[in-house]
């Protein structure tokens, strides 16, 4: 019972000592490289924790040596930008001017729920306050609004500004949602004079369409494949 005790806890301060090398806060702030690494050690050290037949060392060793083997590539690629993209990648652009880029969203299989989901977390709610949104290695957003967008802007001026609300999704990727058509107080009519506003003649040409409790709507089309 004891040597069981003993030897858990060497591993599992191994691997604490293992992951604060790698120099992160937490482990949402992994890169890629380094998840696959942790995944690998967890499962290297579970198999001496349960299996007393099998030596320490046996568990000891691999780790150390995935543990250098990161040291060292890390070393390298701060010297060498192609060895980081190729281990960690490179930040992709997701918004531009307000603007989704479609084609890079479909590349980083971003999909539309998850990019608003993303700025609302961040406290916008409409595609215009937002000049780039980035897609980070580490699978975290990062929202760059316009500097007039920046808040509390508006209230150091004294300045009303009226709320838009909420912004509803209509049409996701071609696809009309009814319900949200309903929810809103809207119809076919209401949508086909949009639609022709933009000189589109389908639901299936629009790659999103929203609109807020002030009837704002901010209307996307979808680009060609």
């Amino acid at each position: 019972m004891v040597i069981a005790v003993v030897r858990t806890v060497i591993l599992y301060l191994l691997i604490v000592f293992g992951i604060r090398l790698l120099g992160k806060h937490q482990v949402g702030e992994l890169e890629p490289a380094e998840f696959v690494l942790a995944l690998i050690i967890a499962d290297i050290a579970s198999v001496p924790m349960q299996d007393y037949g099998i030596p320490l060392l046996m568990g000891v060793i691999p780790i150390i040596t995935l543990l250098c083997l990161s040291m060292i590539l890390s070393m390298l690629s701060m010297k060498s930008l192609r060895l980081r993209a190729l281990l960690t990648g490179v930040p992709s652009i997701l918004i531009r001017n307000g603007e989704m880029d479609q084609r890079e969203m479909r590349r980083t299989r971003m999909t539309v729920d998850e990019i608003l989901e993303e700025l609302r977390l961040q406290g916008y709610t409409d595609l215009a306050d937002v000049r780039y949104a980035i897609l980070e290695t580490n699978g975290q957003l990062s929202v760059l609004p316009y500097a007039k967008r920046k808040p509390p802007a508006a209230e150091d001026l004294d300045v009303e500004v009226s709320e838009g609300g909420l912004p509803v999704v209509l049409i996701n990727n071609g696809r009309l949602l009814s319900h949200n058509l309903k929810k809103r107080g809207l119809n076919d009519v209401w949508l086909k004079k949009r639609l022709d506003e933009h000189k589109l003649h389908s639901v299936r040409e629009v790659y999103l369409l929203t609109v807020d409790e002030q009837n704002q709507v901010c209307l996307v089309p979808k680009e060609a494949d």
